[in-house]
């Protein structure tokens, strides 16, 4: 059972995901946001079938509470118009493959070259402690990246929600 549930939730984890980017059904920026908040549930199923309860519940409180939240409050901010959101840029698209290619073969060739981890490497499952322990200890560069990256996307949406006073 518990592996049909992980085909299930990975199968719906990527569906939601293909559907957030490629969305046919609309061209709404909230009907994409809407299947991000699938995608994260559904992320957060798995986390559930790998005994990590903190991850699945920091996942859906977080990711889907508070960033979905403030996404929503930034697309109904910007309001753009439809011709606007229909509007492709070919120079654009280039650029955007070019790096969709280059973080796929970054992350192929450190999947592969990487080392699966023993088992019994593995402490107890879903232990936070290990998890703080290790987040702030050999991943502290990337975490404090990664806030950085956060703070200047918040800042860049508040500037873009800005109206012009003129």
């Amino acid at each position: 059972m518990q592996a049909f549930l992980f085909y299930l939730f990975a199968a719906l984890t990527l569906l939601c995901a293909f559907l957030l980017v490629i969305n046919p059904f609309s061209r709404n920026p909230v009907t994409s946001a809407m299947f991000l908040v699938l995608t994260i549930a559904s992320l957060a199923g798995i986390f559930i079938l790998l005994d990590a309860y903190f991850l699945a519940a920091v996942q859906v409180l977080v990711y889907a509470g508070a960033v979905i939240v403030l996404f929503l409050f930034v697309i109904m901010l910007l309001d753009l118009k439809e011709e606007q959101r229909r509007r492709i840029r070919r120079f654009g698209c280039i650029p955007g493959a070019i790096a969709v290619a280059a973080i796929t073969a970054v992350f192929t060739r450190t999947f592969l070259r990487s080392p699966f981890p023993s088992a019994t490497a593995a402490t107890a499952p879903g232990a936070t402690r290990p998890l703080g322990e290790l987040l702030f200890s050999q991943y502290l560069l990337p975490f404090e990246i990664v806030s950085v990256l956060l703070l200047v996307a918040m800042i860049g949406a508040i500037l873009l929600s800005k109206k012009d006073l003129r």
